[in-house]
């Protein structure tokens, strides 16, 4: 979407993915139809090789490693695209201070046969989300806003990037765990056991938070702590069911299960000390 939109973009990768987007460029799904963008791909970043914004779009047990070899890069913004409980201290001390911007990404999907099936998420539910660690609004802030607009990609800035992202944790975690506690993944919407049990864990995920926050981000996020469990329940078992259940949450959680699971235990880790 950003080449479309005129901007000069620059894939980075490696092995597998490098060699396909080397061969056949970057395939896509549009409306059921195979597209194809022909843009740069690199497979090496040269320190000088300055970029307005470098958007890394990781998992997070490949985080920290991604930032080492960023480091010597003199392109001053990494935007941080990923699940992640850091405050962002350990980001910074890898490449410096000042140059990580907290993001997440409105999108979701897969790559299956080499090919995106991938598409941007409803703006009501979660559209792009950033924020400098600071809160502040800044120049570079602005100059995101208008890239993301100009190339009609929904975005939020909200006040507090690292509360997002626990309260971001605080759903995607249960909704993760749903997959991989019944026995039929791809219809677990029908498993009246687990969406009970998502029900449950979700409230009690959001009461907690609020406990200790005092704010959830975004507001909405206070319909897990409201609804009556029998009504949360049947919105969780009809939003499995549903196409966007398949494309924004089955789809990942079966490609990154490590990824998943890594973070189920880093939130429930980081939740426990409140509790002690």
């Amino acid at each position: 979407m950003l080449k479309e939109a005129g901007y000069d973009t620059t894939i980075y990768a490696r092995g597998h993915r490098l060699e396909v987007l080397q061969n056949h460029g970057l395939l896509y799904k549009k409306n059921n139809i195979i597209k194809k963008v022909d843009i740069k791909v690199i497979d090496h970043l040269q320190d000088n090789a300055i970029y307005d914004f470098i958007f890394l779009t990781v998992r997070e047990n490949q985080l920290y490693q991604a930032l080492k070899e960023l480091k010597s890069n003199k392109s001053k913004t990494i935007i941080t695209m990923v699940n992640t409980l850091d405050n962002y201290e350990k980001c910074e001390s890898i490449v410096g201070k000042g140059k990580i911007l907290p993001a997440f990404p409105g999108a979701g999907g897969s790559i299956t046969n080499n090919i995106l099936d991938a598409a941007l998420t409803p703006k009501i539910i979660q559209p792009t989300t950033l924020s400098e660690i600071s809160g502040k609004k800044t120049k570079r802030t602005e100059q995101l806003l208008q890239i993301l607009k100009h190339a009609h990609i929904p975005y939020q800035q909200v006040n507090n990037m690292h509360i997002w992202q626990l309260c971001h944790l605080g759903m995607v975690v249960p909704l993760a765990d749903a997959y991989y506690q019944t026995e039929n993944p791809k219809f677990v919407g029908q498993d009246k056991v687990v969406m009970r049990k998502t029900a449950i864990q979700l409230k009690k995920n959001f009461n907690t938070l609020y406990k200790n926050l005092n704010t959830l981000s975004p507001v909405k996020m206070h319909i897990f702590r409201y609804l009556p469990t029998s009504i949360l329940i049947y919105i969780l078992s009809q939003t499995f069911k549903s196409s966007f259940g398949k494309k924004f949450m089955y789809q990942h959680s079966m490609k990154a299960p490590d990824e998943m699971r890594e973070l189920h235990n880093q939130f429930y880790s980081y939740i426990k000390k409140w509790r002690l």
